[in-house]
């Protein structure tokens, strides 16, 4: 089972655009959802990934055709009791929040729509429609697997360091572009139309093959220096693949060597969340914050 933990970061700071109710049992509904620093709150996380987990198992066991001919009913049932369970933490999500149309136009509000409105969607749209077979809204209940990402602060970390390293990136992947159009181009030059570089197009289709380590096999050099050309370019290949890999690595390592532990901790009278465990007073207006209980599961 994946560690679960509390929301992350960036959703932490769109709890309180989200707005957050002072009192009554809206307020109780948002500290389960929304805060995970409690048992009730934990659980949650852990019963809404194992839910996600299991509705995307069965999409995928449904695609089966042998499976779905013998348990078609089954996995039917299974994926509307799915829907009614996300449908309910939806709604869950709009009434516990002060300003329900912000959170249903955030990029989570957007995903927990997608996760259920296909099944929906099913209902009104034939099996032999014209604009839209009943198959591809089945496959987009998939999007559900991006619910994840609310729950599993690893996701953000690793989008986190992907943003951070995305010039670097970017800037190799030029380098790499480079290296494909002017070594495509030689074989182009070296092989020709008889061996199957028909154009540098292709042969550049070829370079990224060969450079990936791929190795497709529908274009092969002939002649002694295209071989010797294409033993070089699967070389450079490791090279290709190991730097960008060291990028995010390197940033992420970076990230979490200077990264605090922050909680869900609210202050009571700015209602800024995400202070750290040992923090006194709040990082916004200054107020004393009430002490910190961390309740284990």
């Amino acid at each position: 089972m994946p560690r679960t933990s509390a929301i992350p970061s960036t959703l932490k700071k769109k709890a309180k655009e989200f707005g957050k109710p002072q009192s009554g049992f809206r307020l109780h509904l948002y500290t389960i959802i929304f805060e995970a620093d409690t048992k009730a709150g934990k659980r949650f996380d852990v019963a809404i990934v194992i839910a996600i987990l299991l509705s995307i198992s069965v999409v995928l066991a449904g695609s089966v055709p042998q499976i779905d001919a013998r348990h078609g009913r089954t996995m039917d049932i299974l994926e509307w009791g799915f829907t009614l369970l996300f449908t309910a933490e939806y709604i869950a999500r709009l009434v516990c929040v002060r300003h329900p149309l912000r959170y249903a136009t955030s990029f989570f509000g957007i995903i927990d729509l997608l996760s259920i409105l296909p099944t929906y969607f099913s209902l009104f749209v034939p099996e032999a429609g014209a604009l839209l077979d009943v198959r591809i809204l089945r496959l987009l209940r998939i999007f559900r697997i991006f619910k994840l990402t609310l729950y599993l602060d690893e996701y953000m970390m690793l989008g986190e360091a992907l943003r951070a390293s995305g010039r670097k990136i970017l800037i190799f992947l030029s380098v790499v572009l480079m290296a494909v159009l002017i070594l495509g181009t030689i074989m182009y030059v070296v092989e020709g139309p008889k061996s199957g570089f028909t154009s540098i197009p292709i042969a550049m289709y070829w370079a990224v093959v060969t450079m990936t380590t791929v190795g497709y096999g529908d274009i092969v050099p002939q002649t002694g220096v295209g071989k010797a050309i294409a033993s070089f370019m699967m070389l450079l290949g490791w090279g290709v693949l190991a730097v960008p890999t060291g990028i995010v690595t390197a940033e992420m390592t970076s990230q979490r060597m200077g990264r605090r532990a922050p909680t869900t901790r609210t202050c009571p009278e700015c209602l800024t969340e995400g202070h750290e465990a040992t923090a006194r007073f709040c990082k916004n207006c200054g107020a004393e914050l009430p002490p910190y209980r961390y309740e284990p599961v």
